[in-house]
């Protein structure tokens, strides 16, 4: 796995770890490791989006034949620290007959879930904060806390606009929630793991999307529609619908607490993103043809942690895409796309699956 990319984190962290515990006990050097690596995280969380707030400004400019942000910093490119700088500064705005509690608790489990889900993320060859046997499994558990804090603001706010919001979206985040995990769970039988590592190194040779045929490729349809439901972006973006909710659950946030959920919604692109490029397009494994060595060698040049967010980068265009190229669906139409359609399909596929990997019908079965 070493030889893949010319980069190896492990040999790094190896470094780091024996040189804290040579100048102190060996709690304290876990302890500041544990301190720089979430430190680490939040840095990380809160430039990714940063980026994905311009990305999605510049390619919605792009699809409509507009300049899209252009005067804070050159190209715009200071445009989004400058939304956040205005967030930061903004009044928290107290308001009568709420639950207090729950009103200020929903925002921090929203961006929770958001931050376990981005910590089982395999960036690199060796960079990853969370790498343990049922790391999928613990992605999905994480996942599925999101709703909880939507349903808690949508409640807590006494209003029916974020009451309606909260609702739609926990029918719909319910719902291809299921989608979304047969997707991936199709995967796991093929890979015959839960483990993000262990699936990484079994793409070194043949990424799934390529290897696993005609299942892989209904799979990543099917991931790709339900993570975009599952996030609640357009066109299946009735929770926070503007024209009729004023903007869903968080209408009555403000300040910070509305930037929490902001950055969720947008990490939760990343990671619906990251997810598909780790159990479809091989995570941060370089793009490989068996015999074309001089070729695999100058793939194997290229970054680990480069070729992880390119092809993250790569799937969030797609959806971005979606989201302004489709109407929004109607609440009906909405959940009959996953009751009706894309559940039966997918327990379909689930079964083929299984049975190309009983029977060896795959590229690289011995």
């Amino acid at each position: 796995m070493d030889n893949y990319t010319i980069d190896n984190f492990h040999t790094f962290s190896a470094w780091f770890d024996g040189l804290l515990n040579n100048f102190m006990p060996s709690w304290l050097a876990t302890t500041i490791e544990c301190l720089l690596v979430g430190v680490g995280l939040l840095l990380v969380y809160a430039l990714l989006a940063l980026f994905y707030i311009l990305y999605e400004r510049k390619i919605c400019a792009w699809f409509q034949c507009r300049l899209g942000p252009n005067r804070v910093g050159p190209w715009g490119l200071l445009q989004s620290m400058a939304d956040a700088v205005k967030m930061l500064i903004k009044e928290l705005i107290s308001l009568k007959h709420i639950d207090k509690f729950l009103f200020a608790l929903a925002p921090y489990l929203v961006i929770i879930a958001s931050m376990l889900c981005f910590a089982v993320l395999p960036w690199g060859n060796g960079l990853q904060i969370l790498d343990f046997n049922i790391g999928i499994f613990f992605l999905l558990a994480c996942s599925s806390i999101g709703v909880l804090g939507i349903l808690l603001a949508g409640w807590s706010s006494n209003n029916k606009f974020t009451l309606i919001g909260a609702l739609r979206s926990g029918a719909q985040m319910v719902s291809y929630e299921l989608s979304v995990g047969l997707s991936i769970l199709t995967m796991v039988a093929f890979a015959g793991t839960m483990d993000v590592t262990k699936i990484v190194e079994a793409q070194a040779d043949h990424w799934f999307i390529f290897s696993a045929h005609i299942p892989a490729l209904i799979a990543f349809v099917i991931y790709m529609i339900a993570g975009t439901a599952e996030t609640n972006r357009g066109p299946f973006d009735l929770p926070e619908a503007e024209s009729e909710l004023t903007a869903g659950y968080h209408t009555e946030y403000s300040g910070i607490h509305f930037g929490f959920f902001y950055l969720a919604e947008y990490l939760n692109l990343f990671i619906v993103s990251g997810v598909a490029a780790l159990m479809f397009f091989g995570g941060w494994m370089p793009f490989r043809v068996a015999g074309w060595d001089g070729f695999n060698e100058i793939m194997g040049y290229i970054p680990s942690v480069v070729w992880f967010l390119l092809k993250a980068f790569v799937l969030s265009f797609i959806i971005i895409w979606f989201k302004w190229t489709y109407p929004r669906l109607r609440i009906d139409q909405l959940l009959s796309l996953e009751w009706k359609y894309l559940l039966p399909i997918n327990l379909f596929n689930l079964v083929l699956m299984v049975l190309i990997v009983w029977q060896g019908w795959y590229l690289g079965a011995n």
